[in-house]
């Protein structure tokens, strides 16, 4: 993406229109306990509520809807710690296009199970994240396939954006919208939809403290990476998505960095206040709002839980987290 190619508000509901006969609009409810927690009126976008329990499959619908029959045949592939994986597994299998998926060692089993319930091939490879991007530019030379990057993509950064869309419309008067963020097309087109909707609308993205990557790009305005020390596996980038980033440094407000203790404690809180349940990325947004509630103070907050994708055993971490 460049600056001048940056995708644009026309391309965002474009995109909404192509992904709404596969995927309806998810909830946007309202949470008093959560208003007390943080003394603001407070909104959770349910993208945990997907088929796949994640956001990303809004980027990956709209991705493989404008494949060519030839370019499925032939097949993608793509890295992934999970939630993105499943997103391409389950637009390939609706669009009848062959996925392959690289995943590192040790990859979350609930995320990799629903990959190949979808008819993806999972390829393990690798410590992290890193390790299975190259590995897929490998398959790509080998096989022919076409290669997705999770960020740097603008169909997936206009079909994520979708998620921000809905919120303004339900919610026209919200003040501040708080997105996770991992590779960075999530708040890239929270970034989108909202500032190009009403510039008003305040953006903070959160990042793990482990895994700053993002972070250290967009404070520095040039290319950072960082080593990954984060048990959230959708907060595990260990490199910028420069695509995603000229957006964040054109239109983001505020960047929030949160420890792995932090996300458990959101975890909880979600399931205790929410009745709902999130993956430590998708409490990224509650546990910044934590962070940051002095700032919050009596506006409408609408936070995004970008999946729900937990492990029992990360479940029962979070749990126990005081």
């Amino acid at each position: 993406m460049t600056t001048a190619a940056l995708p644009n508000l026309t391309d965002i509901f474009h995109a909404q229109k192509t992904i709404r006969p596969y995927l309806p609009a998810t909830p946007l409810h309202h949470y008093p306990m959560l208003d007390k927690l943080l003394g603001a009126e407070v909104y959770v976008k349910h993208e945990n509520y997907q088929p796949i329990g994640a956001f990303k499959v809004r980027g990956g619908v709209n991705f493989m809807a404008h494949l060519s029959t030839g370019e499925r045949q032939r097949g993608v592939v793509t890295a992934s710690t999970g939630n993105h994986g499943q997103s391409i597994a389950y637009a390939a299998q609706l669009f009848g296009a062959r996925a392959v998926i690289v995943v590192p060692e040790g990859a979350n089993p609930i995320k990799v199970e629903a990959m190949l319930s979808y008819g993806a091939e999972v390829v393990f490879y690798g410590a992290d994240f890193e390790a299975c991007k190259r590995h897929c530019l490998t398959l790509q030379a080998e096989q022919g396939l076409r290669f997705i990057s999770s960020g740097d993509e603008p169909l997936l950064v206009t079909g994520v954006a979708t998620q921000t869309l809905e919120i303004v419309e339900a919610l026209p008067d919200v003040d501040v919208i708080i997105v996770p963020i991992g590779g960075g097309s999530g708040a890239a087109g929270a970034c989108l939809a909202a500032k190009l909707l009403n510039p008003a609308i305040r953006v903070v993205a959160v990042q793990a403290s482990g895994a700053p990557a993002a972070y250290l790009t967009w404070k520095n305005r040039a290319w950072r990476t960082a080593e990954i020390h984060t048990f959230a596996g959708g907060l595990a980038t260990g490199e910028p998505f420069m695509g995603p980033q000229q957006i964040l440094w054109q239109y983001l407000d505020d960047f929030v960095l949160v420890d792995d203790q932090a996300l458990k404690v959101a975890v909880r809180l979600f399931l205790e206040k929410a009745k709902t349940l999130a993956e430590p990325a998708g409490a990224a947004s509650l546990a910044a709002a934590l962070q940051i509630r002095h700032q919050l103070q009596d506006k409408k907050v609408a936070l995004i839980l970008s999946g729900g994708n937990i492990s029992p055993a990360e479940l029962s971490l979070c749990l126990a987290a005081e």
